[in-house]
């Protein structure tokens, strides 16, 4: 509970995955990797309750002995490659209003962002309650050597924004921001409307690139690893 809100943090986690198989249970030092999500998520100061969407029977016991609620399994046709997560999210919601429970704020936490902290969760969701948003995305900043990327036409190099920012130096160049995948946030009567996170009046939370991490290939999960062996959890606490 913040503000007077109940919180409600939902980590989707299906069983399947093409492009890494049973990349949310594939230990990370150690640890089943969705396991990093739920501890950061128990851990947060603001989160009332954890909650883990599956549809597989061993992502559940693990995520109940890590400590979250699984209070459901998530149908087969959610699950699929092709399933998208507003639709989990939906789904869940409908689940819990008809079981008497009806959450003001959601919180999606990807089990794929394992070197988001809680620390980062809850500096988010105090961002979020200190404005006039009706919905908060994490981002990172990117390279805005983008503005000069180029696309191939008719086998020559064309420049794909036009020529007006190729001879503009770095500094001169718009900041460019990209979704990290950490964290959603979102009013519960802002999702059922809207059906997305993304709205006219989104806060952009801005994380380090070094916590911005998504998982989805074994080069990701590496790069995972590698930045927590050599930095330390407690050092990615900035």
């Amino acid at each position: 509970m913040y503000k007077g809100k109940s919180i409600l943090s939902l980590i989707p986690a299906r069983g399947g995955s093409k492009g890494l198989p049973r990349k949310n249970i594939k230990p990370l030092l150690g640890k089943p990797l969705i396991t990093w999500t739920i501890e950061e998520a128990l851990a947060s100061k603001y989160l009332d309750r954890v909650i883990v969407s599956t549809d597989d029977a061993e992502i559940a016991e693990i995520s109940q002995k890590y400590g979250a609620e699984v209070p459901f399994i998530r149908p087969e046709e959610l699950s699929t490659d092709e399933a998208k997560t507003m639709d989990v999210v939906i789904h869940a919601l409908r689940f819990f209003r008809e079981n008497e429970y009806s959450p003001d704020v959601v919180v999606l936490l990807q089990p794929t962002s394992p070197l988001r902290t809680h620390l980062d969760i809850d500096n988010s969701l105090e961002l979020f309650f200190k404005g006039e948003c009706r919905t908060l995305v994490s981002v990172y900043e990117a390279s805005n050597s983008l503005f000069r990327s180029f696309e191939i036409k008719d086998g020559y190099l064309k420049p794909f924004l036009g020529e007006t920012f190729l001879n503009k130096s770095r500094q001169e160049l718009p900041k460019l921001f990209i979704p990290n995948g950490a964290i959603y946030i979102a009013y519960r009567d802002s999702l059922e409307r809207d059906m997305s996170f993304y709205t006219k009046d989104t806060y952009p939370y801005i994380m380090p690139v070094e916590r911005s991490i998504d998982i989805d290939t074994e080069l990701d999960f590496i790069i995972a690893e590698t930045i927590l062996k050599t930095k330390g959890q407690d050092k990615l606490i900035l």
